[in-house]
């Protein structure tokens, strides 16, 4: 019996340090998930994505770190303003960081009403990065109009917003969205994707900023943050996308 007892004691000893074991690695794999961002050799521009539920910022921080660029959310729909949104802008043009505003377009409200909240909301400044107008299903709306009624109305937004900003805006579409309406095919805009770890490839052109963590961890920063590179031209070697200039 004290033989058989010795050895349940050393199969559980040693499932105890497996556990132990596969733990570790799973917390390693975790953190080093957390701060993972893709090579800046191959992608030199580098920003965050971040809204008020990012907490607060230190925008000097963000300097330090080398954040080129930072967009940020400044309206969702026809009636949202994020809080955070004006301390963010003005603290992101003193740290002299690139930075741009961020709409979350709904198929549940009408393209004008849309444009009025942001154009109402959002600064219009020559050093202002291009408008982005994020494509995603939202919980609470399930409209789904006919893709031909998607892509008019998005237009007549788009128009609005850019005539108010002066830039051709930036289009962030999720796989989700892009499966349903095939935004990136008919809109003559840079489009920006996301996909954390891997490059993304759902759309039918070609991406120029890429969302490649979303639940980035740094310093200076309460909450994790989305991480965002932009793809370089592969004949020229210059950025697409923001500016070099004014990405910095």
């Amino acid at each position: 019996m004290a033989r058989n007892g010795g050895k349940r004691s050393g199969v559980l000893t040693g499932l105890l340090v497996v556990a132990v074991i596969l733990g570790l690695l799973a917390w390693a794999a975790f953190s080093f998930s957390r701060s993972w961002t893709a090579p800046r050799d191959q992608y030199p521009l580098q920003g965050i994505a971040i809204s008020a539920d990012s907490g607060s910022v230190s925008w000097p921080s963000m300097a330090a770190l080398n954040i080129n660029f930072a967009y940020m959310l400044a309206t969702r729909s026809s009636d949202y303003r994020d809080p955070a949104f004006g301390k963010n802008f003005a603290e992101a043009e003193k740290a002299k960081i690139g930075f741009g505003a961020l709409h979350h377009y709904s198929l549940c409200r009408l393209a004008t009403d849309q444009s009025e909240n942001f154009v109402t909301t959002v600064p219009r400044r020559p050093k202002v990065l291009p408008p982005a107008v994020y494509l995603a299903f939202e919980e609470g709306c399930e409209d789904r109009p006919a893709r031909a009624l998607v892509l008019s109305e998005l237009t007549t937004f788009l128009n609005q917003i850019e005539t108010h900003s002066g830039k051709r805006a930036i289009i962030r579409i999720s796989r989700e969205f892009e499966d349903s309406y095939r935004i990136s095919a008919d809109i003559g805009r840079d489009i920006w994707l996301e996909g954390n770890f891997f490059p993304p490839d759902y759309a039918s052109k070609a991406w120029v900023m890429w969302s490649d963590n979303d639940n980035h961890v740094m310093e200076g920063v309460d909450q994790p943050v989305e991480h965002v590179v932009i793809k370089q031209s592969e004949d020229q070697g210059q950025n697409q996308g923001p500016s070099q200039e004014s990405a910095q």
